[in-house]
C-alpha cells in the first residue's frame, strides 16, 4: 500500500513537471510569437488582410506674372496588379488573357506584362501590388474594365505633367519624370516645394485580396505641392521665340539665344534658347538631343561678348573719370601694344574720332586706349563690380559664373583686348545684366525668375522681391551712358534697331568663338544689346545669333533688327506710346528681285542696302521683312543663294606660320617676324639651326602668337641623319 501511494506520487510529480515544461515551452513559444516574430507576423497580417494604395499628390503648378498656366497637373490613373489574388486558384487560369489584354491596351510588351503578372520576392512569395503602368489615359482605363479581367486588376488616381503652352519656356520650365519627379529646369530647382506629399488609402480585403463590403477603410490625404509664380510674361516671351526662330531660320545658324530684363527691378520677362522642344514630348530616347534642346544657353553657357561688352568699358573709364566726354581718338585701322599691331574692325581705320564717334563707330583702338587708361587695377574692380566672374543668383538652375582671367595673369596686351570684349567669357544673363546697370542709374540689380511661391490655402512660401546689389556707376555717368548708346542707335552702327516714334539705346558685337583654345575660323556670335526707353530704360533685350551662316556678319544687321522687333511689340505690349516723331518708311518686298534692283527699290523709299552678293543674283530673303514700318535711313539685309559668310567685325588678324626648320637664331626671328609673330626659344641658350617648330609651318595663327624654335649644331644634326 505504501509502495503504491510513493509511486503515484511520483507519477504524478512527473506529470506536474511534464506540465509545467508544457507550460514553460508554451510560455517561450508565445513570447517567441508575440514579442520576438510580433512586429513581422503583424506586418503579414496587415498584408494578408489589407490593401495599401497609394495616393498621388497634385504637383504645384507654375504660372507666369499674369497668372497664365504653364505647367500642371492632370488627372491620369495608374494601372495597378495584384499578383498574389491573379495567381490564386482562382484566377490562375486567365493569366495569359489577362497578360494579353492589357498589353494591347496599353502597348507594352506582352512577356514583361506576364512576368508582372506573376511576379513574386526572393522567398518566392507573390506581390500583392505592382504598378504596371503610370499616367494613362480615362480611354485606356475604359477599355481595360470593359474586358472584365478581374479584382486583381484595378486602377487607382495618378498625376500627369501638361504643358498647356507646349514649348512656350521649355528650357526655363524643364520636364518630370514619369514619376513626377523635377529633371530639369525648374521643375528640378524648385521640386521640393512642386512635389507635394503621396498619401495613402488601407482597405480591408477578404484572402483573395478582394475589398470587404463592410471592411474598414483607412485614408491619408495627399498634401499637394505648392504653386510657383514667376516673374515672366508670356506674351513677351512669345515676341522673344518668334524672334529667335525667324533670326534661326533666316541667318542659318546653329542656336539663337535671347533675354528681356526689367531695367529697373532685375525681374527677367522673358528667356529663350532655339531651337526647343515640347516638354510634353520629350525625346528621352536620344539623351544627346534631349541635352541639347533642353539647355538654358541664357545662363549656362560662356561666350566671348565682342562689342557689346564695350558698354561696360565705356561706364567704366567715364566713372573713373580716366576719360571725358571731350576725350579723342585717332584710329589708323589697328593699335600698337608692346609691339603687338593689334587691329580695329574697320580696314583703314576711322581716323580722328570724338569719344561719342568711337561709340558709334564701335572703334577697337579707342576702346583699347579706354581700358589702357584705367589700367588694371581700377578696369578689374569695375568688372567685378558688374557681376562678372560670379553667377547672377537669378533662381535659374546650371547658371555659369564666366571666366575672368586672374588679375596676376594679366598683361597690357590682355587688357586692351578686354576693353572691346575679347579675352573674357560671359554668359547672355551677365552681360544683360551688367548692361542694365549701366543704363538704369548705375545699380546692378540680382536678376530672379521666381516672384513668390505659394501653398494650396494662398499662404505665401517664399516671396522675392527687387534686389539692388551694389552701386557700380553714379547716377551721373549712367546718363552719360544712356545718351551715347542712344547715339548709337540714332546715328551710329544700331541703326537697324531704332524703332519709329521711340527712343532706343543699344550696342551691336560680333564675337569671334574658340575650340581647342583656338580662334574657330568662320564661326562668330553677332549680338546686339538694346533698351528703351532711352530716358528712363524700362526692359533691356539681348540677341546672340551663334554662327550664322549667311549674309555680311555685323551684330547689327544679323541680331538688331530681331532686339527691335521684340522691344517694339514689347513697349506696345505695356502700352508705351510714341513721344518722338520721326520720319518712317515701309519696307518694300524684295524677294525674287535681283540685287541690284533691290538697291534701287531701297533708295526710293529712303533705305539702304547691305548685301554680299553680285548684282545679278536674286534676292531670297530680307530683314526687315517686307512691309515692315522702319525709320528712314535703315538698313535691310538681303540674302541669295550664293550668300557666304564674310567675317567682319571681331575677325582676328590670322597669318600663316612659315616654315624656319634649317634656319639660324637670327634668320628664324626675321622670318618670323616678318609675319608678325613672335620667336620663343626655351631653353635660351640653344645655337646651331631649326630642326623643330610649333605650331608647325602651315598653321594658320592670330598675329602676335608665339612659335616654339628648337636649334641644335648643324654637324649634330647630320650625323643624326633623316629617316
Amino acid at each position: 500500500m505504501g509502495g503504491t501511494g510513493v509511486a503515484a506520487k511520483k507519477r504524478l510529480a512527473i506529470t506536474l513537471a511534464g506540465v509545467a515544461v508544457a507550460f514553460l515551452l508554451l510560455i517561450v513559444r508565445l513570447f517567441w510569437i508575440m514579442i520576438v516574430q510580433g512586429p513581422e507576423l503583424s506586418e503579414k497580417a496587415l498584408l494578408q488582410q489589407t490593401q495599401d494604395t497609394s495616393l498621388t499628390a497634385y504637383r504645384g503648378s507654375i504660372t507666369d506674372a499674369g497668372g497664365v498656366v504653364l505647367a500642371q497637373s492632370g488627372t491620369a490613373y495608374k494601372v495597378m496588379l495584384n499578383p498574389s489574388q491573379l495567381c490564386s486558384a482562382k484566377y490562375k487560369d486567365d493569366n495569359d488573357r489577362v497578360a494579353l489584354e492589357l498589353s494591347e491596351i496599353l502597348q507594352m510588351d506582352y512577356d514583361y506584362v506576364y512576368s508582372q503578372v506573376q511576379k513574386q520576392n526572393s522567398k518566392g512569395e507573390y506581390y500583392r501590388e505592382v504598378i504596371l503602368k503610370r499616367q494613362v489615359e480615362r480611354e485606356a482605363v475604359d477599355a481595360i474594365n470593359n474586358r472584365q479581367l478581374g479584382p486583381g486588376v484595378y486602377m487607382t488616381i495618378d498625376s500627369k505633367r501638361y504643358y498647356p503652352n507646349g514649348s512656350l519656356f521649355s528650357q526655363l520650365l524643364g520636364f518630370t519624370t514619369i514619376d513626377g519627379v523635377g529633371q530639369s529646369g525648374l521643375e528640378q530647382k524648385y521640386d521640393k516645394y512642386l512635389a507635394g506629399e503621396d498619401g495613402r488609402m488601407i482597405t480591408e480585403t477578404d484572402a483573395v485580396g478582394s475589398a470587404l463590403a463592410y471592411g474598414a477603410q483607412e485614408i491619408i490625404e495627399p498634401v499637394n505641392g505648392y504653386d510657383v509664380v514667376l516673374t515672366t510674361d508670356s506674351a513677351i516671351q512669345s515676341f522673344l521665340e518668334k524672334a529667335l526662330k525667324e533670326a534661326l531660320v533666316v541667318n542659318q545658324a546653329e542656336t539663337a539665344q535671347g533675354v528681356v530684363i526689367n531695367c529697373k527691378t532685375g525681374a527677367i520677362a522673358a528667356l529663350s534658347s532655339q531651337p526647343d522642344y515640347d516638354p510634353n514630348s520629350p525625346p528621352r530616347d536620344d539623351i544627346a538631343t534631349l541635352n541639347a534642346l533642353s539647355r538654358n544657353r541664357v545662363v549656362s553657357d560662356n561666350y566671348e561678348p565682342g562689342s557689346t561688352f564695350k558698354i561696360v568699358t565705356l561706364a567704366s573709364v567715364l566713372d573713373s573719370g580716366a576719360v571725358d566726354l571731350n576725350t579723342g581718338y585717332y584710329c589708323p585701322g589697328y593699335h600698337m601694344v608692346n609691339g603687338e599691331r593689334i587691329k580695329c574692325w574697320k580696314s583703314g581705320g576711322h581716323g580722328s574720332e570724338t569719344l561719342k564717334k568711337a561709340v558709334q563707330n564701335s572703334c577697337n583702338p579707342a576702346f583699347m586706349q579706354m581700358a589702357l587708361a584705367m589700367g588694371a587695377d581700377t578696369f578689374y574692380d569695375y568688372i567685378y563690380a558688374f557681376g562678372f566672374g560670379t553667377t547672377t543668383a537669378s533662381g535659374i538652375s546650371g547658371e555659369t559664373s564666366g571666366i575672368v582671367t586672374h588679375q596676376k595673369y594679366m598683361t597690357e596686351n590682355t587688357l586692351a583686348r578686354i576693353g572691346f570684349g575679347q579675352s573674357i567669357a560671359v554668359s547672355p544673363i551677365q552681360l544683360a545684366t551688367a548692361a542694365a546697370a549701366a543704363v538704369n542709374g548705375g545699380e546692378l540689380m540680382q536678376p530672379y525668375i521666381v516672384d513668390r511661391i505659394v501653398s494650396q490655402s494662398g499662404e505665401v512660401i517664399l516671396q522675392n522681391s527687387p534686389t539692388a546689389v551694389r552701386r557700380v556707376i553714379s547716377s551721373e555717368t549712367s546718363a552719360k551712358v544712356r545718351d551715347l548708346l542712344e547715339s548709337v542707335v540714332a546715328e551710329g552702327s544700331g541703326r537697324n534697331a531704332a524703332i519709329p516714334g521711340y527712343r532706343v539705346g543699344g550696342k551691336t558685337g560680333t564675337a569671334q568663338k574658340y575650340e581647342d583654345g583656338k580662334v574657330a575660323e568662320g564661326k562668330l556670335i553677332a549680338s546686339f544689346i538694346g533698351f528703351a526707353p532711352a530716358d528712363d530704360p524700362e526692359y533691356v533685350c539681348l540677341i546672340l545669333v551663334d554662327e550664322p551662316k549667311v549674309g555680311t556678319i555685323f551684330g547689327s544687321t544679323v541680331a538688331a533688327p530681331f532686339v527691335k522687333q521684340v522691344m517694339e511689340e514689347t513697349l506696345r505690349h505695356y502700352g508705351y506710346l510714341p513721344t518722338e516723331s520721326v520720319e518712317t518708311v515701309s519696307v518694300p518686298d524684295l524677294v525674287g528681285m535681283t540685287i541690284d534692283e533691290a538697291k534701287a527699290a531701297l533708295k526710293a523709299n529712303g533705305l539702304s542696302a547691305v548685301y554680299q552678293d553680285d548684282g545679278a543674283d536674286i534676292v531670297t530673303a530680307q530683314v526687315s521683312a517686307a512691309n515692315e514700318i522702319v525709320q528712314k535711313g535703315s538698313e535691310v539685309l538681303l540674302y541669295t543663294d550664293h550668300t557666304g559668310i564674310e567675317i567682319t567685325e571681331a575677325e582676328a588678324e590670322m597669318v600663316t606660320v612659315p616654315n624656319v626648320i634649317g634656319r639660324t637664331r637670327l634668320s628664324a626671328n626675321d622670318e618670323l617676324a616678318k609675319y608678325g609673330l613672335k620667336i620663343l626659344i626655351d631653353p635660351p641658350d640653344q645655337s646651331g639651326v631649326a630642326f623643330r617648330q610649333y605650331p608647325e609651318a602651315g598653321t594658320k595663327v592670330e598675329i602676335g602668337t608665339e612659335v616654339l624654335v628648337e636649334f641644335e649644331n648643324a654637324a649634330t644634326a647630320s650625323i643624326g641623319g633623316t629617316e
